[in-house]
């Protein structure tokens, strides 16, 4: 297979399911790295054949993984592939047919949508239909903000779309999926403390509600079934859970 320069990051933490088919979809890239937080399964063994280079850390948040790990790569352009996505082959044909103009065109990094996966169905609506992130870029002009929790590329300089989409599974099962709602409420009582007041219904009762409503009937979740109702009520949940978190971690409880 033709190589091309470009460094593939892939973080990870315990995704031995993941990591074979995620690493093999970015084989076109001349350098890939893993940045792997101290994984107590295998992920790191079945990793080995497909990388050229390892890097461990402990896991801080996700943004602190990317940007300690984005100056370590060798080429100018990363394509940066969380574990629980995939690079189709008529993406990696876009990237492949951009690399000539990555340096001329002005761009210092490009959106991409994703399509994406959750138990067992692709999800069209429940707020997820226009689901975008920035995976290709210059290493020299963007970093993750830092933020615990769902952080996005800031960028010194414009940024240009790819047709292609990232196909995105989410859903292992549902256990880990509420454990990572969990997770995710935890991290975010951090960024969340200096923004919110005192916690009231508003924030147990209507926020959560509204979250619900937003997905189920605004972005017209119902559409998606059962599934749908799902997703909206997991968010509704984790709404919900990131408040008590807050109101826990004020107290110096959790």
């Amino acid at each position: 297979m033709s190589k091309y320069p470009i460094t593939a990051i892939v973080p990870a933490y315990n995704e031995a399911h993941n990591i074979v088919e995620v690493l093999k979809s970015v084989r076109f890239c001349d350098e890939i790295i893993l940045v792997d937080s101290n994984s107590s399964d295998d992920t790191v063994a079945q990793a080995q054949p497909y990388i050229d280079k390892l890097l461990t850390r402990e896991y801080v948040h996700s943004a602190s993984q990317k940007n300690w790990a984005i100056p370590q790569a060798s080429n100018k352009w990363i394509l940066l592939v969380d574990a629980d996505e995939r690079v189709t082959p008529a993406l990696k044909e876009e990237i492949i047919n951009l690399i000539p103009s990555l340096d001329t065109n002005g761009h210092v990094g490009y959106w991409m949508g994703r399509r994406n996966f959750f138990m067992g169905k692709q999800v069209r609506y429940s707020g997820w239909k226009n689901d975008k992130v920035i995976r290709l870029f210059l290493k020299s002009k963007c970093r993750y903000v830092d933020k615990h929790v769902h952080s996005e590329i800031e960028a010194d300089g414009t940024i240009g779309w790819l047709e292609n989409k990232l196909l995105h599974y989410k859903y292992v099962n549902i256990d880990h999926h509420v454990h990572k709602l969990q997770r995710y409420a935890h991290l975010q009582a951090h960024d969340f403390d200096k923004k919110v007041g005192k916690i009231t219904a508003f924030h147990l009762i209507i926020k959560p509600f509204w979250g619900f409503f937003k997905h189920y009937v605004v972005q017209l979740g119902f559409l998606d079934g059962f599934v749908g109702f799902t997703i909206a009520y997991l968010r509704s949940y984790g709404i919900f859970m990131r408040y008590v978190k807050l109101w826990l971690f004020r107290r110096g409880i959790d």
